[in-house]
């Protein structure tokens, strides 16, 4: 069996992957239990292993399923349809100021939700938008990708939102508060340096004016469609419905305030992420009389079959030696400064990324520089840097992100034509600027804090 575990982990990792890239619309969690049993099999992963991994990733994937049992909630009110249509009637009919919105909803909800999450909502919502306000097909795809690289990008600028950043801060040991005084300021900055180079791409295929929302326009229902939540009870919604919409804004907010306070305190986060979509379950079932059991039907569980699967293959690579492999050819690079640190870390996770998906990549890439032994300040850089380039330098490609592998299927269900092609021209001229701005703003903005 010896003999044997070395390839079988290698190709388990591969055909795990590759099944990924060849079938996103099928559960994630299927090829990687698959290929987490044949490494348990293979003795590259021993029982003892499978106890830490637990330890690693179950505070993470509790968090992510109780941020979208809150985003599955408030699609119950309405809100996301209500947050969409308030956008549209402030771009007041003008496609340049519609493209910053649409961009700024697609931020927002990825802060609210999660990188995937924001994916799943705002994707359907915008094409139904573009649809009803009659834009032509090419003038479509400014809004539709330019949306889908802000939503994937903005799981950079704070941990929580996205599960593998989660996984990967506590493997490194940084509680979420500290991740987010170092990073947001740098990672919001390059978002909106990346927004800025989607606009000067774009800005010629934009349309100067639109026509007004036509009636029963959130009524309309795509064709094929694959939005997950539905708005199950928008008749039911109280006259004064800005002002509830309003107050449930304020409560999110506040949850996710409390989850840097609970990381600051030394709290469990999940514990708060709980507490907090518990509190929305109940505000739901008091004014809308649904019950909290549609969630057992409605949140995806398989998250946590799919972290832990994915951990599990991960941990069978790092024991059969490639983190000691990357150690050796890396940590000499990692060790001369900061801004080497920073920038070599971030490319080295974005090639990775682009080669073989994000979360595999920055798993890889924070088990590495664990076991680099370096100084706490190195170690914390060259981790944010890893989150960078798995975040934004892994955008350079569809392949890189499970989020826009899942977009590019949403869109072709709903029958709107992106080619490689097209996504590749774009992402070439905007993400190597961003990536290496990003990473060099990175180092100076933590060089002054410290």
């Amino acid at each position: 069996m010896s003999e044997l575990m070395v390839p079988i982990t290698i190709l388990s990792f591969v055909c795990t992957v590759l099944f990924i890239f060849w079938r996103p619309h099928v559960n994630e969690a299927i090829p990687a239990t698959c290929g987490a049993v044949f490494v348990l099999l293979s003795g590259s992963v021993s029982l003892a292993d499978l106890w830490k991994i637990t330890d690693t990733i179950s505070g993470a994937a509790i968090t992510i399923i109780a941020t979208i049992v809150m985003a599955i909630v408030l699609e119950s009110f309405g809100f996301f349809h209500w947050t969409a249509e308030k956008l549209a009637k402030k771009a007041k009919g003008s496609g340049i100021r519609l493209f910053w919105f649409t961009n700024l909803l697609c931020f927002l909800m990825t802060l609210f939700v999660n990188n995937d999450g924001s994916i799943l909502i705002t994707t359907p919502i915008l094409i139904m938008l573009l649809h009803n306000l009659k834009v032509k097909n090419s003038q479509k795809i400014p809004y539709l990708l330019s949306g889908a690289l802000i939503a994937t990008a903005s799981s950079a600028p704070i941990g929580v939102s996205n599960i593998v950043n989660l996984i990967a801060l506590k493997i490194v040991g940084m509680d979420l508060y500290m991740h987010t005084a170092m990073m947001f300021v740098p990672a919001t900055t390059g978002l909106l340096f990346l927004l800025l180079l989607l606009f000067a791409v774009f800005y010629r295929l934009l349309p100067r004016s639109l026509p007004d929302i036509p009636p029963g326009f959130w009524r309309y229902s795509l064709q094929g469609g694959t939005h997950p939540l539905k708005e199950d009870s928008a008749s039911l919604l109280p006259e004064n419905r800005s002002r509830l919409m309003r107050n449930m804004l304020i409560f999110v907010l506040a949850v996710r305030v409390s989850l840097f306070v609970a990381s600051y305190l030394h709290i469990p986060v999940s514990l708060m992420a709980v507490l907090g979509s518990v509190g929305l379950l109940g505000w739901r079932w008091y004014s809308l009389r649904i019950s909290p059991a549609d969630m057992l039907k409605k949140t995806p569980w398989h998250i946590f079959a799919f972290a832990f699967s994915m951990y599990v293959i991960i941990y069978g690579l790092h024991n059969i030696g490639l983190t000691r492999w990357l150690v050796h050819y890396m940590e000499p690079i990692v060790s001369g400064s900061l801004l080497q640190a920073s920038v070599m870390m971030g490319i080295l996770l974005s090639v990775m990324s682009n080669l073989f998906n994000n979360h595999p990549a920055l798993m890889i890439g924070t088990l590495t520089l664990t076991n680099m032994g370096l100084d706490p300040l190195t170690l914390k850089i060259s981790y944010l840097a890893n989150v960078i380039g798995s975040d934004i330098g892994s955008l350079l490609l569809p392949i890189g992100t499970l989020a826009t592998l899942i977009w590019m299927h949403i869109l072709k269900k709903s029958k709107v034509k992106i080619s490689w092609g097209e996504y590749v021209r774009v992402t070439a001229i905007v993400i190597p600027p961003t990536l290496i701005f990003t990473l060099v703003l990175l180092y100076y903005w933590v060089a002054w804090i410290f």
